[in-house]
């Protein structure tokens, strides 16, 4: 008997040391993380599914395929112990309602009329022919009704720099209905563009040679291209969030612009517009006269001789589309934090999709819930996060970034206050070939992830490898342009930020041939590419979430920035605007950048000391705090000159160009105003932008040093 309590008591005794131990030195956080990228979390097999449940119906905005994709992602989220709610906005959307196109090759005889049916085509055996007839009619979403009969101008790609090559060829587009090529340009410039040359109507279509795979390629479901009846959908809305509350939150008791006011906004389309196929854009060349077309203009080997014309063809283009005030429904799980629930690392992917939307963007929804079941597992594992991460599943974004600018602005305060990052994927898998974009101060921590997952397409290396190639290092992109939900994020609050995907573009997008099978049979046959970047999102995700000290490095931010100011004074040269504030400006945030990269050091070479770590809790607290905020200051409250929503003055979208990302965009739009002004007055607004970026730096490197002056 004394011997078996003697044993009891040295049993108690060591379980009392092994909970003691595991109170002290829990489970290191660094072990979920190696568990999350394991093979035993990730399902390939999972990721279809989802995917094939998520696309097996047309799922716009506003609809009811689109409601009932959102509860299936509410259910994956909820099932995966994730507190989850439907976060819901009224907004404005458009719809077609009816749609007429005809060409007339010879005006003097009308008997050559040709009238389209604008029809994309079923293709045999297509699985999903049974409900081809829920996809909507190709449109233009926020195109300006209207009837207008015109000849016709071939305008290229539809850019500032071809209707000067136009000028220079003597050909005038006013009062004409152009035709222009998708590929270059985000559509709403293009129609944006064309107005102000004096256009009274635009067609855009899908040139073989750029979306057909050329002369004599098959196409879709034997090839990737896209079909001749395909045609590429999509809004022409300049602007971010519902035209009807620009900057606040579209709410049911809201208040709203009313139509005049909103087209008096100048962001929706002020000409009718109509977005056509290959087949229909090649028959109306053929109508095209005139001087001949410069070789890059110049379509496949087996295309007509392109011509600019205008006419003799006469198009007359007739459209009538409608607006609602629909329901958007935002899905958001949260996994509250253990120790700074109040610091948000958010994940986010949009839902909407124009057609089936088996690669823009369900590829990254499909990985989204991914995600989110590994998190489940985590937990259930007793992985507890230290700061919150908030899942995010938007709605209506390909009408304008609608459903994630509502909630950003809804929630502009907490979010500039508690955000740490924003972390984005759009479409997941476009094809081979890894890509990311980011903030300059997650650049290293971007490096550093890819080299933890492996090359889906080549298990001996790792992402980090492939995305090297034969460079000696990896191209990051930066985030300046409109494309995806992480505008309202960097744009609007200045909130660090990072995109990434397989793959650039891809024949099908947009189109009713965006389908699973289009996916199964050469996006990503296997699903690989898709665990990789649910791997490689969700990682970067833990760090953010789980580390001590944050991940960031302000020397790539100053190092980038220097970069910049090479491209600015050559520009500059010449001109009488001093740039000495804002170099002097980068060389303090190149300091303090450095100043607190040691601060972090000394931090992390004190965590074996627990008493000393528990003392500086408050330290580490308060140096987060600065790497946080230090994005902040690169905003100015007054925004863009003529853009006052874009904040943002580092990075910011390109004036005639949605899909263009620029660096000191206000100093940007500013010498080009200046340059075709030519006084004196313009050229002091360069100047005075130059002052507004310095002085944004200069905060930044205070919030860095974290003292006041």
């Amino acid at each position: 008997m004394i011997i078996q309590t003697a044993a009891a008591a040295t049993l108690l005794a060591a379980i009392a040391t092994t909970f003691t131990f595991l109170l002290i030195y829990p489970t290191p956080k660094s072990s979920y993380h190696s568990l999350f990228t394991s093979p035993s979390l990730s399902d390939n097999a999972s990721i279809s599914h989802h995917l094939h449940t998520l696309t097996r119906r047309p799922h716009v905005a506003g609809q009811e395929a689109n409601a009932e994709a959102a509860a299936y992602v509410l259910s994956v989220f909820t099932s995966s112990n994730i507190k989850t709610h439907i976060a819901p906005y009224q907004v404005a959307l458009t719809y077609p309602v009816s749609r007429s196109l005809k060409l007339t090759p010879l005006p003097q005889d009308p008997q050559t009329q040709i009238e389209f049916d604008l029809r994309q085509e079923v293709y045999g055996g297509d699985p999903y022919a049974d409900v081809a007839d829920e996809v909507l009619p190709t449109f233009h979403a926020y195109a300006k009704s209207g009837t207008v009969e015109a000849p016709v101008v071939f305008v290229n790609y539809g850019t500032l720099e071809d209707y000067l090559t136009l000028e220079k060829m003597g050909v005038n587009v006013s009062g004409k209905i152009v035709l222009a090529k998708y590929g270059s340009i985000y559509r709403g410039s293009i129609v944006q563009i064309a107005y102000e040359a004096g256009a009274v109507g635009v067609l855009v279509y899908t040139d073989r040679k750029d979306y057909g795979g050329g002369g004599g390629a098959k196409w879709f479901p034997d090839e990737k291209w896209l079909p001749p009846s395909g045609v590429q959908v999509g809004s022409v809305y300049n602007a971010y969030g519902d035209p009807t509350t620009p900057g606040w939150a579209s709410s049911e008791e809201c208040e709203r612009l009313s139509d005049e006011e909103v087209e008096e906004a100048g962001d929706v389309g002020k000409i009718p517009s109509l977005p056509i196929s290959a087949a229909d854009g090649e028959t109306i060349l053929r109508a095209i006269g005139g001087k001949v077309a410069n070789d890059d203009w110049q379509g496949s080997d087996d295309a007509p001789v392109y011509r600019v014309g205008p006419g003799p063809g006469i198009v007359h283009l007739s459209y009538t589309g409608k607006q609602v005030i629909g329901r958007i429904e935002n899905v958001i799980g949260v996994i509250e934090g253990e120790e700074e629930p109040d610091r948000f690392v958010i994940l986010g992917n949009h839902r909407d999709a124009w057609t089936f939307g088996a690669v823009d963007p369900n590829s990254g929804t499909a990985a989204l819930l991914e995600i989110a079941q590994r998190l489940g597992k985590l937990q259930k594992r007793g992985w507890k996060p230290r700061r919150t991460i908030v899942l995010c599943n938007w709605d209506a974004e390909e009408y304008g970034l609608i459903g994630s600018t509502e909630w950003v602005e809804e929630n502009r305060h907490m979010l500039a206050s508690k955000a740490i990052a924003y972390l984005n994927v759009d479409s997941a898998v476009y094809g081979p070939g890894f890509w990311a974009a980011s903030t300059p101060q997650l650049d290293e921590l971007l490096k550093q992830a890819t080299q933890q997952v492996k090359d889906p397409d080549n298990s001996s290396q790792t992402l980090y490898q492939s995305w090297v190639g034969s460079s000696s290092l990896p191209m990051i992109g930066r985030l300046g342009s409109g494309e995806s939900d992480f505008a309202a994020f960097v744009h609007h609050i200045g909130i660090p930020a990072a995109d990434m995907a397989f793959g650039k573009g891809y024949p099908v997008y947009h189109s009713m041939y965006d389908d699973f099978i289009w996916m199964q049979r050469f996006g990503d046959p296997l699903f690989q590419r898709h665990v990789a970047v649910a791997s490689l999102w969700g990682l970067v995700a833990l760090w953010l979430a789980d580390a001590e000290v944050l991940p960031f490095n302000y020397l790539s931010y100053a190092l980038e920035l220097q970069s910049y100011m090479k491209d600015l004074e050559d520009e500059l040269s010449g001109k009488n605007v001093n740039l000495t504030p804002l170099f002097k400006s980068i060389e303090e945030l190149e300091k303090a950048a450095a100043n607190i990269n040691s601060q972090r050091e000394e931090i992390e070479q004190c965590k074996a000391n627990l008493f000393t770590r528990k003392k500086d809790h408050l330290k580490v607290r308060e140096l987060n705090d600065r790497l946080m905020m230090a994005e902040r200051t690169f905003t100015d409250q007054d925004g863009l000159l003529g853009r006052s929503w874009f904040k943002h003055l580092i990075y910011g979208p390109s004036k005639h160009d949605d899909y263009g990302s620029v660096s000191f965009p206000g100093i940007g739009e500013a010498i080009e105003k200046a340059k075709s002004l030519k006084t004196a007055e313009s050229w002091k607004i360069v100047q005075h932008e130059v002052y507004r970026v310095s002085r944004a730096v200069k905060h930044a490197s205070q919030i860095i040093n974290g003292e006041l002056t």
